[in-house]
């Protein structure tokens, strides 16, 4: 059996692994999407204004303009890697940043996009950084789970009530 034999059932794996993952996790397919066409969006708006704020004479401007690219790249690497198909390691990448749980994402997200915003405070970093933000907001609402229903809460209320009052009760009769 060749390597390439060997490493294509790997690969299957590694490409059914992000769906069990995000399956675990509750999200939808089209939040799932949704998700990511924000990190292909935010990704973009920072290749942009990280470009824009390159052209300019202030170090720290081209910091941050140099830190936006970069964030824009690992966006792309993450969450669109066939826009990256000329970097031999981008698939192991993406499958690796599939594996990370939706908390990680949003954190690893809103902490990239908020270091040029402190590195230098202009509106072009705010606005290039607005949607790779979002996106990091978008994988933390998706961590924190689906909402109730208003019919099951009320339930549980109306449960509890009864319990309290049986206890109540109960501790009443074992005074008498």
């Amino acid at each position: 059996m060749s390597s390439q034999d060997e490493q294509f059932p790997a690969e299957t794996a590694a490409a059914a692994a992000p769906e069990a993952a995000a399956a675990d996790e509750g999200m939808t397919w089209w939040y799932r999407w949704l998700c990511r066409i924000a990190g292909v969006i935010g990704g973009m708006s920072c290749a942009f204004a990280g470009l824009w704020n390159c052209v300019t004479i202030n170090p720290l401007n081209i910091a941050a303009g140099v830190w936006m690219m970069l964030n824009a790249f690992i966006l792309f690497l993450c969450e669109a890697p066939f826009c990256c198909q000329f970097i031999e390691f981008a698939n192991a990448v993406a499958a690796r940043a599939d594996r990370l749980r939706a908390w990680q994402k949003a954190a690893f997200y809103c902490g990239m996009a908020v270091f040029p915003v402190v590195l230098s405070l202009t509106l072009t970093t705010l606005l290039g950084n607005a949607i790779a933000f979002a996106t990091g907001v978008l994988y933390g609402m998706s961590a924190l789970g689906k909402k109730g229903d208003a019919i099951s809460y009320a339930r549980i209320h109306q449960q509890q009530k009864q319990m309290d009052e049986e206890k109540l009760t109960g501790s009443l009769e074992g005074q008498a």
